[in-house]
């Protein structure tokens, strides 16, 4: 049984194991967020301080290139908010709360290095808006869902849901989703873009990592640059995009990683790229 779920006592009522942590790893150029709250990940104002805390230190740390956001739990990635404390807390205690997850997601959004969630669990709420706001999205195959059940609370996604689906899978698929509250599970969002890759469960964990591996060897000013191109360009229009992909392109040309490039190709070698 995972360290995280749900355990019978002697008595037979059963406990649920909380380590409440968020834990920032690196080996080489990846480092892993993981999060290890409880068996369910749902945050309160704690978690998301933490979870703040390890992204900073992520984007700090100059060796780390692709970053991994993984869960303990094997039943879920991340559930949202702590429904409880909500309910217990006052509304400036709530938005104190809100406020430093827009904070986290905005971050991941702006920081050089490639995010990668990898999900193997239920994924709801501010846990599915935690994983859009990531670059990219690996997805286990199994019985879990993915779903912003907000409206069935009488509310909306406030962390960026409402805006962050129908730029990954369209206006229309994305308003049917939030209107209803309606979960998917991983096949179907996998079918409509909202996950990038589709794995088996015993595979996933070695192919996000392998991917996130070649990814850290790559050029990293050069992914910097069109990751900002991407997410920035897409608020502009086609004349000022093209205008800020021009400003990102032009200080690559005389980077020791071009001439890196340009030189591992002519003498047919993999490029040894140092981010510079």
């Amino acid at each position: 049984m995972d360290k995280n779920q749900a355990k019978a006592n002697s008595n037979g009522t059963l406990t649920v194991t909380s380590h409440r942590r968020i834990i920032l790893s690196k080996k080489n150029a990846v480092g892993t967020i993981m999060l290890d709250y409880s068996d369910i990940n749902c945050y309160d104002i704690h978690f998301m301080r933490q979870f703040n805390d390890a992204i900073d230190s992520a984007n700090d740390d100059t060796e780390i290139k692709v970053v991994l956001l993984k869960s303990a739990s094997a039943r879920c990635f991340c559930v949202g908010a702590d429904v409880k404390a909500f309910l217990a807390n006052d509304t400036s205690a709530n938005k104190e709360m809100i406020d430093a997850a827009r904070s986290a997601l905005a971050k991941i959004e702006a920081s050089s290095k490639i995010f990668i969630a990898v999900i193997g669990g239920h994924t709801l709420g501010g846990g599915l808006e935690m994983v859009m706001a990531c670059d990219l999205r690996f997805a286990a195959e199994g019985k879990y869902v993915f779903g912003l059940p907000e409206v069935k609370l009488g509310l909306m996604p406030g962390n960026g849901g409402s805006v962050r689906l129908p730029r990954l899978i369209g206006a229309s698929r994305a308003l049917r989703l939030l209107v209803t509250g309606d979960n998917i599970g991983p096949e179907e969002a996998y079918r409509i873009g909202l996950v990038n890759e589709l794995c088996s469960c015993e595979m996933i964990d070695e192919e996000a990592e392998s991917y996130a591996r070649t990814l850290a060897q790559g050029a990293s000013l050069a992914i910097a640059a069109i990751k900002r191109s991407v997410f920035d360009g897409r608020h502009l229009s086609l004349q000022d995009a093209l205008a800020l992909e021009d400003s990102l392109v032009e200080p690559l040309y005389n980077s020791e990683d071009a001439a890196e490039g340009f030189l591992a190709f002519k003498e047919k070698r993999e490029p040894r790229y140092r981010g510079r």
